[in-house]
C-alpha cells in the first residue's frame, strides 16, 4: 500500500467503554489497529469487572485517559454527565448481555449504563459473548429494543475461535475484526 491509498487521519474525542467480559483483554490490540489512523483524544472507562481482566494501567498506554469510578475523590470530574458531555462518539467494547440488558431496561446499574443513558451523541455497542447466549430470546429482545431506543448493535462475526471460559476451539459470535472496529469509528467521526 502507498502512501495514497492509506485511510485518512480523523479525529474526534472517543468514549470506549469496557464491560465485564474476558474479551476486554484485547482491548490494547483495538485500541493499537485505532491509534494507525485516529489523531483524536480517546477515554477508555473499564467496568470494575473489566478492571479485573486488565489492569487499567495498562490500557492508559494506549488512551489519554482511563477511568473506573473507583476513586470517590474522581467522581466530581468523571461522572455519568460530564463523560457524557466530553465525547463526540461512545462504543461499548466488549459488550456483554448484562450491559445490553441494562440499557434496555434503562437501567444504571453501573457508571458506564448511566453514561450511555446520559450520551446526547451515537453509542455503538459490540457484543461479545457465547452462542449460546448471544442466540437467547431475551438477548436477542434486549438487542432489539436497544435498536429501536436509537443505538447502533453491531453484530457479532461467526467463526472460529478460541473460548477462553471452555477452555477449548468453538464455532461462534467473534470479537469484530479491529478495521471493522476502526471503520465503525470513523464512519461517525470522520464527517
Amino acid at each position: 500500500m502507498t502512501s495514497s491509498d492509506a485511510p485518512s487521519a480523523f479525529g474526534g474525542r472517543l468514549l470506549v467503554g469496557a464491560s465485564g467480559a474476558a474479551a476486554v483483554a484485547l482491548l490494547p490490540v483495538y485500541l493499537t489497529a485505532l491509534r494507525t489512523q485516529f489523531t483524536g483524544s480517546i477515554t477508555v472507562f473499564m467496568t470494575r469487572t473489566a478492571a479485573t481482566f486488565l489492569p487499567p494501567h495498562t490500557v492508559g498506554l494506549f488512551a489519554e485517559r482511563v477511568v473506573t469510578g473507583d476513586s470517590p475523590a474522581t467522581w466530581p470530574r468523571d461522572n455519568h454527565a460530564s463523560l457524557a458531555a466530553e465525547h463526540d462518539l461512545v462504543t461499548v467494547l466488549p459488550t456483554t448481555a448484562n450491559m445490553l440488558s441494562a440499557v434496555a431496561g434503562g437501567a444504571a446499574p453501573n457508571l458506564l449504563a448511566a453514561t450511555v443513558l446520559q450520551a446526547t451523541v451515537p453509542v455503538v455497542f459490540f457484543p461479545v459473548m457465547g452462542a449460546a447466549m448471544w442466540d437467547k430470546a431475551a438477548v436477542r429482545r434486549n438487542v432489539e429494543q436497544v435498536r429501536a431506543d436509537g443505538y447502533e448493535v453491531v453484530d457479532p462475526p461467526w467463526g472460529t475461535r478460541y473460548d477462553v471460559s471452555l477452555g477449548t476451539v468453538v464455532e461462534g459470535p467473534m470479537p469484530p475484526a479491529p478495521p471493522q472496529f476502526v471503520e465503525t469509528v470513523r464512519s461517525h467521526l470522520d464527517v
